[in-house]
């Protein structure tokens, strides 16, 4: 890892990447879906925790599930997306730590500490994400992320019976730039933003 990417690279990622609101009718494969994860996984938290969960909404009977819940803005493009990741967070990750943390009984850390557990959750889960938005755009395709939609009725009707709570939900697909897609807004220069210390 002694060399940085190459600009085209760093574009695809982030300087002109864009959060899309109209899609393209062209297939994400389920192939596609597998390689997006099988990146996103590698991205660090902490102690290997993994608590993110997905539901990956592509088929038309999963989009009807999901439906319901969205917001008004977020409904059409969200029913016009190839997929739509929904992306969790799993309060009982600690459980999986002995297989995903050999080093310590990191089990141990988290059981009966309710804090611990969700300000880890939230955090890794939400880095997680972003881990997923990269692997996506590092795969050729775009998204879209959002909030807008009734978290606690896409948990009883996808996550019933378990101690995961959705996040924020990704359209996933080949972003049509002529449907309604934004001027990029402004960002904070790093004096704004950051310091050195």
């Amino acid at each position: 890892m002694s060399s940085p990417l190459p600009d085209a690279a760093l574009d695809q990622l982030f300087r002109t990447a864009r959060t899309y609101n109209g899609w393209l009718p062209k297939e994400v494969t389920d192939e596609q879906i597998h390689r997006i994860y099988e990146l996103a996984k590698f991205g660090p938290t902490s102690a290997n925790s993994s608590p993110m969960r997905l539901v990956f909404v592509k088929s038309p009977d999963a989009k009807q599930r999901l439906k319901p819940f969205l917001s008004e803005g977020n409904l059409e493009k969200t029913m016009q997306a190839p997929v739509t990741a929904i992306v969790a967070t799993d309060f009982a990750f600690y459980e999986k730590l002995p297989k995903l943390f050999t080093h310590a009984d990191a089990r141990s850390w988290f059981v009966g500490n309710e804090t611990l557990i969700q300000s880890t959750g939230v955090r890794n889960g939400s880095l997680q994400g972003a881990y997923l938005i990269m692997a996506a755009r590092a795969l050729g395709l775009d998204c879209g992320p959002m909030s807008g939609f009734d978290q606690a009725g896409v948990d009883a009707e996808f996550f019933a019976g378990t101690q995961v709570k959705s996040n924020f939900l990704v359209n996933i697909g080949y972003g049509d730039p002529g449907k309604n897609l934004f001027e990029r807004q402004p960002r904070l220069d790093f004096d704004e933003a950051a310091q050195i210390a």
